[in-house]
């Protein structure tokens, strides 16, 4: 071992490389030793496997992927050969982590075969590669001490290079039974085995699935061998003023090395408690001990099922570590018990303000907007022929990973992380009417055009943004308009005012005062496509007055006829307009109002369920509303399904008191967000969510993104109540702003600190555990140009 140690600090010493070390030929197996759903499976015939890094510190991944002969990839479009679990159908990524129990065997005849367990198989499921004859013993026990010095490295998070053979001995598995062999004549008999809940499963089928595997005998118990997630020591509890809900109830807690939700008292006692100063207490407590206690905030991200009887939510220890917990009561009077005073904590600690002084209609609301939505899947059609139908259409793509030029020669020494200035990318508009997109950084904005398959190719950077006095400044917002000539600026240092900049001298050529008491804090365009004509006027907000906005009124350019001022205090903070012209407003406060034309009141008056909104977007036909909170997104059907106003869209006439629109929370399964937050100690905080948009074009996703990982709703999973409603892309940096291609969501642009990139929407995978800790996408940026780290050579020209 020591001498394959030497070899293997070589491979590892050269971080430039993504590729740490690669076997080129094989077969890989899936082999299920107890299933009745068939003993082995050929997945690809002719592979290659590496271990290749991530992108970031400790994280590796071993890598098959498949190789073609002549002619058989076309083949293999022909037959619609469709993805497998969610991946790329050329490749199975595998994050190297010990659960894998990765390990080697030589068989008569000097077969070499490297197996690992299949996580989201059933237990005893693994896949084996079956190295080629040619490749060398030495060369296997180099890739088998690579992938043990990879797992070291992701488990005590320093390098690996000083571990002993002692220390890495902790993470082979040569003890366990031998391999099974791919290709037996025979298939072992079966029998019955456990089997657990896993992490891709959506936090309402985790819910069901424990009902079920308590019914059936299958719950999964921890083990020493797998090292489970262990609750952190509960916090202590602060005195109570008064108790709102006290409920018995079972304790389940996530494990990330299984992804399993394991049971850990079969009965505890759950309260929420008031403390005082709108601050208020979960606390469980079990006979032998105190679980957990924690302040009742809008991180936990808190989720009802009252058909399984189950509430999950997140729990953060004083290390800011995120664990996922579930609750399962013995009836649903327990639980509506529960839900209701954990909702009032909730409400009363954003709002500040007694539960009891809510309308009995808007507290219905509150608590049916944190009640799990999800529904049976569509009986007209199985959900895997729905995804082959969805991806048919993305098969002729390309997968949005390159631009059009490159530079094959480019030194790694040419390569930095930040520009000089220590800006970075913070906004993106993209153009309706030319195939442009614009990235702001610092008082820089880059120019990007949209090429026929699918690309971003570099335009040009206007270097400067100042006003017309020659005063440097940036962006705080932008907008383009008339027809994508112009941009609007927004200028932090100039709250009454906007500024008009021409996109083809690519300079501010006015300033437009709107009013000397009113400032504008966001604004939106007249409608849906406003930007595709040459109309100038478009509207604006305040902390409390909506208005027009015409730039060729002499002076100041509000429309005082269009105004409309709110005595309260509604601390506007985002619009968005339809393709009529409705409007939506929401607030800071977390309520929204729909309005059919400006200077009149609101039609409609959504209840806030407590978080500030941050961005809003809205149908073209003004049938969906997509409001975006910091851990949260709110989905509200508009149109009217009942009543005299039947058919009429909450812009046009008003809800009747008893039947204003069920809101849809689209939020991630709490397992998940502890997964994300214990991957990247990072809290969730979205960017602003928008819809896929285009002229006479339905809205069929939305996008948004939190920390690395952009994350995309199906509409039409949402409608249908899928149980897996959202994919994910995670990268190797923070996204900083992302938008779909107008008129498509097949491509979406991204902007990282450093790089701008187009992607295809078929490149996102389903959340598990594998897809949230990696596959991560590298990107880097060059000195005063935008660059994507595409393996080898690959380096976007995009000199900005």
């Amino acid at each position: 071992m020591f001498m394959l140690r030497n070899v293997s600090k070589f491979i590892f010493g050269d971080t430039s490389k993504e590729s740490i070390i690669e076997i080129p030929q094989g077969q890989l197996y899936l082999v299920r030793p107890d299933s009745p759903k068939g003993y082995s499976e050929l997945i690809f015939k002719d592979a290659a496997a590496t271990i290749r890094r991530t992108g970031q510190e400790f994280q590796y991944q071993l890598v098959i992927q498949r190789a073609y002969e002549e002619g058989e990839e076309e083949l293999a479009d022909d037959e619609d050969e469709q993805a497998v679990d969610g991946l790329d159908k050329d490749e199975k990524v595998f994050l190297l982590d010990q659960t894998l129990h990765f390990r080697s065997e030589v068989r008569d005849g000097g077969v070499k075969i490297l197996a690992w367990n299949d996580l989201s198989g059933d237990e005893g499921d693994l896949f084996e590669f079956i190295c080629d004859t040619s490749v060398p013993a030495d060369k296997v026990g180099t890739f088998e001490l690579a992938a043990l010095q990879c797992q070291f490295e992701r488990k005590y998070r320093r390098s690996a290079q000083k571990a002993s053979e002692a220390e890495l001995h902790e993470f082979s598995f040569q003890e366990e039974k031998p391999i099974p062999s791919a290709s037996p004549i025979a298939s072992p008999a079966t029998h019955s085995r456990n089997q657990s809940l896993t992490a891709e499963e959506t936090a309402a089928e985790m819910a069901k699935d424990v009902k079920y595997a308590q019914s059936k005998g299958k719950m999964k118990s921890a083990s020493a061998e797998e090292e489970p997630t262990t609750a952190p020591v509960s916090a202590v509890q602060p005195e109570a003023k008064e108790v709102l809900s006290t409920e018995k109830a079972e304790l389940h807690l996530f494990d990330f090395t299984t992804g399993t939700f394991v049971l850990q008292d079969s009965e505890v006692i759950a309260s929420v408690s008031e403390i005082g100063n709108w601050q208020y207490w979960l606390q469980i407590t079990g006979s032998e001990k105190e679980w957990l206690g924690q302040a009742v905030v809008g991180d936990i991200n808190p989720v009802f099922n009252f058909e399984y009887l189950s509430f999950i939510f997140n729990h953060y220890a004083e290390d800011g570590s995120a664990y996922s917990w579930l609750l399962r009561f013995k009836d649903q009077p327990s639980e509506e018990r529960f839900q209701e005073g954990l909702m009032q904590a909730l409400w009363e600690q954003l709002n500040e303000m007694k539960w009891t002084k809510v309308k009995e209609n808007d507290r219905e609301y509150v608590l049916d907007a944190f009640q799990d939505l999800t529904m049976e899947d569509a009986d007209d059609k199985p959900e895997e022929e729905e995804e082959e139908e969805e991806e048919e259409e993305d098969e002729d793509q390309d997968d949005g990973q390159r631009s059009e030029h490159y530079d094959s020669d480019e030194e790694e020494e040419d390569v930095v992380t930040r520009d000089e200035d220590g800006n970075v990318n913070s906004q993106l508009a993209v153009g309706y009417k030319h195939d442009r997109s614009f990235v702001v950084r610092g008082s820089k904005i880059g120019v990007f055009k949209h090429t026929d398959n699918n690309n971003l190719e570099f335009s040009t950077t206007i270097s400067k943004v100042e006003t017309p006095g020659g005063k440097l400044f940036s962006p705080k917002k932008v907008m383009l308009h008339a027809e994508d000539q112009d941009m609007i600026l927004q200028n932090t240092d100039d709250p009454n005012s906007l500024y008009r900049m021409d996109l083809e001298y690519g300079k501010v050529v006015d300033e437009w005062k709107v009013h000397d008491d009113i400032t504008v804090d966001t604004f939106a365009p007249e409608n849906k496509f406003a930007q595709m004509t040459a109309a100038q006027t478009f509207v604006g907000a305040s902390k409390n007055a909506l208005y027009r906005v015409d730039p060729r009124l002499a002076g100041n350019k509000l429309v005082d006829s269009d105004l409309k001022q709110y005595v309260s205090k509604n601390d506007f903070s985002a619009m968005a307009t339809t393709e009529k012209g409705y409007l939506a407003v929401a607030s800071n406060k977390g309520d929204i109002r729909m309005f059919d034309r400006l200077g009149i009141n609101a039609k409609t008056h959504i209840p806030a369920l407590g978080e500030p909104i941050i961005g809003l977007d809205v149908s073209a036909d003004g049938r969906w509303v997509l409001a975006t909170c910091r851990t949260y997104l709110l989905l509200i059907d508009s149109l009217q399904k009942d009543g005299k106003n039947e058919g009429k869209l909450g812009f046009e006439k008003s809800f009747a008191k008893d039947s204003k629109p069920q809101p849809r929370r689209l939020g991630l399964q709490p397992a998940h967000v502890a997964q994300f937050q214990h991957e990247t100690k990072q809290p969730i905080a979205f960017t602003t969510a928008r819809f896929n948009t285009g002229v006479d074009k339905e809205e069929t996703s939305i996008i948004t993104a939190t920390g690395p990982f952009i994350i995309t709703w199906s509409m039409k999973k949402l409608l249908a109540g899928r149980k897996d409603p959202y994919t994910i892309k995670r990268y190797g940096e923070d996204v900083m702003a992302d938008n779909f291609r107008f008129g498509s969501d097949k491509n979406v642009i991204v902007a990282l600190p450093n790089e701008v990139n187009m992607v295809a929407k078929r490149t996102f995978q389903k959340p598990t555990r594998e897809s949230i800790a990696g596959p991560i996408t590298p990107m880097r940026a060059r000195n005063g140009r935008f660059s994507s780290h595409l393996g080898r050579n690959d380096i976007v020209n995009s000199p900005y």
